[in-house]
């Protein structure tokens, strides 16, 4: 296999696993809305054949993302460090489903960074359901951003399972999973994306106490 085509298989990897997250939400609010029905007593055939689409239509597309090619495109816009840890709060609630969780967002400074906004935003979304899923039941998420010396520090912990010493040591590494369903894509995505940014991500520390991961990047 060349060069060229190991790169596109590469990033048709790393792009189908991004949608599949997005594609993801629809399922869960699918299930949502079905547990509703379910509490409320609702019986609605129609409601209920296009819950059944929705999801038939989720499952297809997955399926169909191994096939997807394209080139891996940046487009860098200069962003707010308080806006974009609200947004990833507000999006990564989705993931909390049936748990206790509460995410709270910690600014402590806030500055301007160039970032291509959604790529950032998909990686701090993927901190924060990774940091949920960590989680059994309750627990507490906090995103906090300083800014010093012109470096933005953006942190997500959480309190729930440690991640092993072991799986520490590979946890960036493509195909590397703990998860019994997981791709191993994750974390690898985040930090090469990160890293296109002029960003760098790490795993500070994973303890039965917290768990943080921490992005650091130069602010405008």
């Amino acid at each position: 296999m060349t060069l060229s085509a190991e790169l596109l298989q590469e990033q048709t990897r790393c792009i189908a696993h991004e949608i599949r997250n997005q594609v993801s939400i629809c399922d869960v609010y699918c299930e949502i809305i079905k547990k509703h029905l379910i509490k409320d007593g609702i019986e609605n055939d129609s409601i209920s054949r296009a819950i059944e689409c929705i999801q038939t239509s989720v499952k297809m597309i997955s399926n169909s993302l191994i096939d997807l090619k394209s080139v891996n495109n940046y487009s860098p816009q200069n962003c707010e460090i308080s806006a974009l840890l609200l947004e990833s709060a507000s999006l990564g609630c989705v993931y909390i489903h049936e748990k206790e969780i509460k995410i709270n967002t910690l600014v402590k400074s806030d500055g301007l960074v160039k970032v291509d906004k959604n790529k950032f935003l998909a990686c701090l979304i993927n901190l924060i359901k990774n940091a949920i899923e960590a989680i059994d039941i309750k627990g507490e998420i906090i995103l906090t951003a300083s800014v010093k010396d012109k470096i933005a520090t953006i942190s997500v912990s959480n309190n729930g399972k440690p991640i092993s010493q072991s799986a520490q040591k590979e946890i960036f590494s493509e195909g590397f999973t703990t998860k019994k369903t997981g791709s191993g894509l994750g974390l690898y995505i985040c930090k090469n994306n990160l890293s296109a940014q002029s960003a760098d991500l790490k795993l500070v520390q994973s303890t039965s106490k917290k768990t943080e991961f921490q992005i650091t990047m130069p602010v405008l």
